[in-house]
């Protein structure tokens, strides 16, 4: 694979497939400042050469990704890609996840950011942001919904709860189940299936898409930004973050 140590992204061609791999799972491939911006270069990539079809997002490591670094932070959106620079690319190829382990937060958010979801039976999707004063920011808040059964995402928004991979199959999310470590070889796969079809019609499938969702992804990052910007600096996110920093359960004051 092709290696940037700063990046902490690996990036391997196998024919018309680009495998994007998180590797920082030491830190359980929380994303932070060179994750992004090796993401946007990875996904720039895709979209720019002409014999990659097919994208797929996979991780190194037990879990696919924490979310963001909530001590460092995930770094600036990207002018192309938006957070992680991935949530907000308008893309002409296809992406699926290749998910083997926890996707929590920003994680999930990725996930939901990719067009086809495969996963392992160890594979676990959750949103626990409001656990620490803040709420989904890279698509989370509407995309949920959008690929979950309303009250099904709802319940994991609220209380930052686990879906584990099988329900998630039995929904919906996840096209694909496989069994531990199979993630990846069951993507490759469906990348694989995916270039029998036409260059031009699938991209035509992504821009349809794409033009009917238009309004509502709009409408759901102005809610977003919303939300976030009233929550940013309140009581809450500043006992969140000091929670998580002293790894104990946090003490909300009564609301008024």
């Amino acid at each position: 694979m092709e290696a940037d140590t700063r990046s902490r992204v690996l990036v391997e061609r196998q024919g018309p497939v680009l495998l994007v791999v998180l590797d920082r799972p030491e830190k359980r491939n929380a994303v932070d400042e060179a994750m992004t911006r090796g993401l946007d270069a990875a996904f720039a990539r895709l979209e720019s050469e002409p014999a990659l079809r097919v994208g797929i997002l996979a991780a190194n490591g037990p879990a696919f990704c924490a979310g963001s670094d909530l001590l460092g932070g995930p770094g600036d959106p990207t002018p192309d890609g938006g957070p992680y620079g991935l949530a907000r690319r308008v893309r002409r190829k296809p992406l699926v996840a290749a998910v083997d382990g926890p996707a929590l937060g920003g994680g999930f958010e990725l996930v939901l950011a990719c067009d086809l979801v495969v996963a392992s039976t160890r594979a676990t999707f959750s949103l626990p942001e409001a656990r620490r004063g803040r709420v989904a920011n890279a698509g989370g808040l509407f995309r949920a919904p959008h690929r979950l059964p309303r009250n099904l995402a709802l319940e994991l928004l609220l209380t930052g709860g686990q879906l584990d991979a099988t329900r998630a199959h039995r929904v919906g999310l996840v096209n694909r189940l496989t069994g531990p470590g199979g993630a990846l070889a069951g993507a490759v796969d469906l990348a694989i299936e995916i270039c029998r079809s036409a260059p031009s019609a699938v991209a035509q499938v992504l821009g349809a898409r794409r033009a009917v969702e238009a309004a509502a992804e709009e409408a759901g990052w102005r809610a977003t930004g919303t939300a976030v910007a009233d929550l940013r600096g309140s009581a809450d996110w500043v006992e969140g973050t000091a929670a998580f920093r002293e790894k104990r359960p946090a003490r909300w004051e009564p609301g008024e």
